[in-house]
């Protein structure tokens, strides 16, 4: 499966049941995770790096990113993780 068989070039979101996935949505993860992951990043690039993902991880769930892969870094997964228990409970 190639990227413009999931979201064509026209098509910039994609709905998962409630949820809207964006088109960016897993490299926007992917900056944010680097930034995490960093521990030389300053606290508001963190703070924002944090907030950004937050918001992306419902989207993120609901696409299945994390039925599959998992976060190297254990930090930034620890984080992810607690984060994602957080969120109310994926709808079945």
């Amino acid at each position: 499966m190639r990227a413009e068989d999931m979201l064509p070039d026209r098509q910039d979101e994609v709905r998962i049941g409630e949820i809207v996935a964006r088109k960016g949505s897993v490299a926007a993860f992917l900056a944010n995770a680097r930034v995490l992951a960093d521990p030389a990043a300053p606290a508001p690039t963190r703070a924002q790096a944090e907030r950004d993902t937050r918001d992306l991880l419902p989207a993120l769930r609901a696409l299945g990113l994390f039925d599959v892969l998992e976060v190297r870094d254990a930090n930034v997964r620890d984080w992810v993780r607690a984060q994602l228990a957080a969120l109310p409970p994926k709808p079945v």
